[in-house]
């Protein structure tokens, strides 16, 4: 199932996405919860009720007549592992950059998050601005010290993220926190996939590309910590709550495996897809004076 969180007519609500249309939840179910991280929390047992009442529901709205928001625009903690695909270390380590030899994470800064086809800004203080591409996981549960095998179970589905990074801003600190939580640079979606139909994350294709150019191109299969190890590193330190956010690594091709050359332009449009999952799009512009979402 794919939920996504979609304004229409001036009206921003939840719906399920099902051959090009989406069908405002609240049109299957009665009372079903307005905040997308709820219907997640509530797991399984929701979702077969939306799924029954999926058949034959009027109200079916074209998807190209909506605009899609970000569809976890509130969640607590954006965490994301650096350095997490072989390929990606390998072309670090061209640039004198060693590979860790534990997990490393870092905040996104949850004011970061952005929609996923919403403009991009080009922060006035950074010349370094960056992309990558990401598989983004969603907590599903309330938990704490999850072990690997038992991680598929906290999951409450999957997205597309593109972790945005202004790195003057990341490279002149010792945590990458600054350099990754800039305004708008944390577009996210379309939707969130639920696990049901991605029963193996770690075998989907990602590509990126600037300007209808391909700079990344790999497999989820080249992460070094499986999503489950992950969950499980991080579950050891704090407790994950629904609607938490993971992005998960990127793959070799970032533009600043190129130098000042790779780094994004205005007017450069960015889209991410992921086998599985879809598509983001994003349109990186001047930070406008005195700019807010």
């Amino acid at each position: 199932m794919k939920l996504a969180r979609f304004t229409a007519a001036g009206k921003t609500q939840l719906g399920v996405v099902l051959d090009g249309h989406v069908i405002p939840l609240a049109d299957l179910v009665p009372g079903v919860p307005a905040s997308l991280k709820q219907v997640i929390a509530d797991g399984p047992e929701l979702r077969a009720r939306l799924q029954a009442a999926i058949e034959g529901a009027d109200g079916r709205v074209p998807l190209e007549s909506v605009k899609l928001e970000a569809p976890i625009p509130d969640p607590q903690k954006y965490l994301a592992i650096g350095m997490n695909y072989l390929d990606h270390v390998e072309e670090a380590r061209k640039g004198g950059v060693t590979m860790p030899k534990v997990q490393v994470w870092f905040n996104k800064q949850v004011s970061c998050i952005n929609g996923p086809f919403d403009a991009v800004h080009l922060p006035r203080v950074s010349e370094m601005v960056d992309y990558e591409a990401e598989l983004g996981v969603v907590i599903g549960k309330r938990c704490r010290h999850v072990s690997a095998a038992d991680a598929q179970d906290v999951i409450g589905g999957y997205f597309i993220s593109n972790d945005v990074t202004a790195r003057d801003w990341q490279f002149a600190s010792p945590t990458f926190t600054l350099g990754k939580s800039f305004d708008t640079h944390g577009p996210i979606g379309p939707w969130i996939v639920t696990p049901d139909e991605i029963p193996d994350p770690h075998v989907l294709q990602m590509r990126l590309f600037v300007n209808g150019d391909l700079r990344q191109n790999s497999n989820t299969s080249q992460m070094i910590y499986n999503v489950y190890a992950q969950i499980e590193h991080l579950s050891k330190v704090m407790t994950l709550e629904p609607g938490d956010l993971l992005a998960t690594g990127t793959c070799a091709g970032v533009g600043i495996a190129r130098g000042r050359e790779g780094m994004l332009k205005g007017g450069d449009v960015v889209r991410v897809e992921i086998d599985g999952i879809g598509h983001i799009e994003n349109r990186f512009v001047a930070e406008p004076a005195g700019a807010s979402q």
